[in-house]
């Protein structure tokens, strides 16, 4: 993950990203095997780019387990829920202002601190520490189902998520299935390994000692994660490669202005007086 630092449209180039097929007419199928002659190191690039926007990469796990981490230190020295809760959310801050100075995404630590700001005033109303962690333990349960229900729907999440990064939007749907069950197989496996994570958490959250469940929280924050963006990358490696429907209307409206061109070529043509020779 540590190479995937520039957006899926920057790498393909603004152009087709790796398979596509540009100027082929919208609505059109796909060429599968036209569509396998594309470099593969080239394909490969941009799927780990575009999972590292979409996920945030490594600077991304960091700036989600850190937080977390700081708040159970915290709370393991002095067992106490307000300098434990502000140590996190400052650290969270400030790994916000490095994006800002940095001039990277926010979206990823604007999230991040989001959530640490919600976990602070859970522990802070109710004063168990544990309440730090309950509303990332409820976002992670209704994004498990999230995952599992949509895939059953036929419209799984991680192609919503994902489709626009490849510029491919919900081409997937009707014109790339073998993409579409790469997305169906990815969520699936999304929602499960989430799903398995909560049924450990949730008991815990009930029955275990404060400091043993954020120790916890915090061993279990990447390794998921890790295993849920490994299987996806490998699921989509496997696949055809994406659709770029961005390329085939810029190809199309490009065309359209060039027949409008004509057009009006012609009319001004036939607008001319004619020359003496060409009137014999």
């Amino acid at each position: 993950m540590t190479s995937f630092e520039k957006p899926a449209d920057d790498r393909a180039g603004g152009a087709a990203a790796p398979g596509g097929t540009p100027g082929a007419p919208p609505g059109q199928e796909a060429d599968p095997a036209a569509a396998s002659d594309a470099p593969q190191g080239d394909s490969h690039a941009v799927t780990q780019a575009a999972m590292a926007e979409a996920f945030g990469g490594v600077r991304g796990m960091v700036e989600t387990t850190v937080p977390g981490l700081v708040f159970v230190l915290v709370y393991t020295i002095g067992s106490e829920i307000r300098p434990s809760a502000f140590a996190a959310l400052g650290v969270s801050l400030l790994l916000g202002l490095s994006r800002l100075v940095t001039r990277g995404t926010l979206k990823h630590s604007f999230g991040g601190a989001f959530g640490v700001a919600i976990g602070v005033a859970f522990a802070m109303m109710t004063g168990n520490a544990k309440d730090f962690y309950l509303p990332g333990l409820l976002y992670g349960l209704g994004l498990a189902l999230a995952y599992l229900l949509s895939s059953a729907a036929g419209l799984p999440l991680i192609g919503l998520i994902l489709g626009p990064l490849f510029r491919e939007n919900l081409s997937w749907r009707t014109r790339n299935p073998g993409r579409k069950k790469a997305y169906t197989k990815a969520s699936y496996a999304w929602g499960l390994i989430f799903l398995t994570k909560s049924a450990i958490l949730f008991p815990l959250y009930f029955w275990a000692d404060p400091k043993e469940f954020g120790w916890v929280i915090v061993a279990l924050k990447i390794p998921p994660l890790l295993l849920a963006v490994t299987l996806t990358y490998v699921f989509l490696k496997q696949a055809p490669p994406p659709i770029d429907v961005i390329a085939e209307m810029e190809a199309e409206e490009k065309a359209q202005e060039e027949r409008e061109k004509r057009d009006e070529r012609e009319k001004q043509r036939q607008g001319e007086p004619r020359t003496a020779a060409e009137l014999e």
